[in-house]
Order: structure tokens, then C-alpha cells, then sequence
């Protein structure tokens, strides 16, 4: 499996002899850009400042969104601190403003609101379209295929998604195993399959069918149902169980 990166770093150039100078993020080789970085390599392996930059958007004409992004975090003492000044403060600080300032305390505050609810309000998925609208809006955009596992617990709510390969998928490389090494350690009732078809076409191949085929028999012995294998098209998906493939064992 080749990393995308590896295909799509090109040479670049830029006047690097005034002191004074910083690449803007278009300027600087693919892999060290926040937003491939993430699609490739996802959120965990980026620093803070980093997913920071994301949220920011844009830097400002003296510094790119990452330099702007360290620089909150180094004066106001890491996240925690910049989570404590007010709105107006954050429209005050040099390159902010009012647009960022809202971005970020935008996603400062769906933090804490993750970090406070409760169980029982977790996301429930009962139908291929509760698992489809969680995942396709960002998917069906994906150069690359990505192999995910949706895990739910014995009343169907959502705990966690876990990507599993990035790349060319088909079954000779989906080991059974890794499907279900995170299943079994956050003792999940039912887990889904969700891959992506980066053509835009959702139909399933044969290899698809094979790939879920072996899942459900793996998980027959595990006690872990597969509920059903999604394969994500652009702005449409196939659910292989109502279509019967690959579940009839």
C-alpha cells in the first residue's frame, strides 16, 4: 500500500532569502500541509497546533495558519488557557478577528459538549442511513479508499469509529483480525463496515463481497455481528445486507 503523499509530492521554490519570510501553507511540500496531513495520516498523528490550523482557516499576511496556531497556543499557555479568554479577547489578538474568534470558540465549546454527555444521549444507529449520514459528507470526498469499523454497543449507540486501511482495499490484504482487535477490547455488540469508492460509484465488487463474508463468519465465532458492510459513493451509498451479499452464510 503506497502512502498518497508518496505520489503527490512535487518540488517547490520560494524566496527563502528574506529573514522575514513565511511559507503560506499552499507554498510548503503536501505532506507537511494540516489538511492532507489529516486524510492520510488522521487527526491523532497532528499536533495541536496543527488541527488548530484547521479550525483557523487562514493565517494572516505576515504568518501562515500554522505559525498563527502556535503562537496562541505558546501565549496563552496551551489549549487550556486559550479555552479561558473571552471572545472579545480572541477578536483582539493580532490576525484573529471576529471570523476566527468564532471558529474557535465554536470548537472549543463542541469539546466540552462531547466531553458532557452522557450516555445516554450517544448517537443510536439503527439503519444503514443512521451509519450513512454520520460518515458520508466526509468520505464521499476521499481520494483514497479508507476501511472503517462503526462500533455499537447491545442498544446500538454509537461508541467510536476506527479506521482500519488506507489505500487499495480487497480482501487479500483486510486481516480479520484487525477488524475486530478494537471490537473486542471496547467489548462492542455489533460493529458495521464502512469503505469508500473514491470513482464516486458505490456497487459493490467482488472483492467487497468476499471482504464481508469473511467478517461475518469471523464474527459468528467472536459473538460480534457484523450489522452491515456500507460502501460510500458520492452523495450515495449500498448497504450489501439489503442487498443480501455477502450476509447469507
Amino acid at each position: 500500500m503506497t502512502t498518497p503523499i508518496d505520489q503527490q509530492t512535487v518540488p517547490y521554490e520560494a524566496n527563502t532569502t528574506s529573514p522575514s519570510w513565511q511559507p503560506t501553507i499552499k507554498e510548503l511540500p503536501l505532506e507537511m500541509r494540516p489538511r492532507q496531513r489529516l486524510a492520510y495520516a488522521g487527526p491523532s498523528a497532528m499536533s495541536t497546533a496543527e488541527l488548530l490550523s484547521l479550525i483557523l482557516g487562514a493565517g494572516g499576511k505576515d504568518e501562515n495558519a500554522i505559525r498563527m496556531a502556535e503562537r496562541l497556543l505558546i501565549s496563552h499557555g496551551g489549549l487550556r488557557g486559550l479555552a479561558q479568554i473571552s471572545y472579545d479577547e480572541l477578536c483582539a489578538i493580532h490576525n484573529v478577528g471576529p471570523a476566527k474568534a468564532a471558529q474557535v470558540q465554536a470548537a472549543i465549546e463542541l469539546s466540552k459538549r462531547l466531553r458532557t454527555t452522557p450516555p445516554e444521549e450517544k448517537l443510536i444507529c439503527r439503519t444503514p442511513s443512521d451509519i450513512a449520514d454520520l460518515v458520508m459528507l466526509e468520505m464521499g470526498l476521499l481520494e483514497q479508499e479508507h476501511l472503517r469499523t462503526v462500533l455499537l454497543d447491545t442498544r446500538n449507540r454509537l461508541q467510536s469509529v476506527q479506521t482500519l486501511y488506507v489505500g487499495n482495499l480487497n480482501s487479500a490484504i483486510i486481516r480479520v483480525g484487525e477488524v475486530f482487535r478494537e471490537p473486542i477490547r471496547r467489548n462492542a455488540a455489533t460493529i458495521v463496515l464502512v469503505h469508500n469508492h473514491p470513482s464516486g460509484d458505490p456497487s459493490p465488487s467482488p472483492e467487497d463481497v468476499l471482504m464481508t463474508k469473511m467478517v461475518v463468519e469471523a464474527g459468528q465465532l467472536l459473538d460480534i455481528e457484523l450489522m452491515d458492510h456500507l460502501i460510500i459513493g458520492r452523495n450515495r451509498f449500498v448497504s450489501l445486507k439489503e442487498r443480501g451479499l455477502g450476509f447469507n452464510v
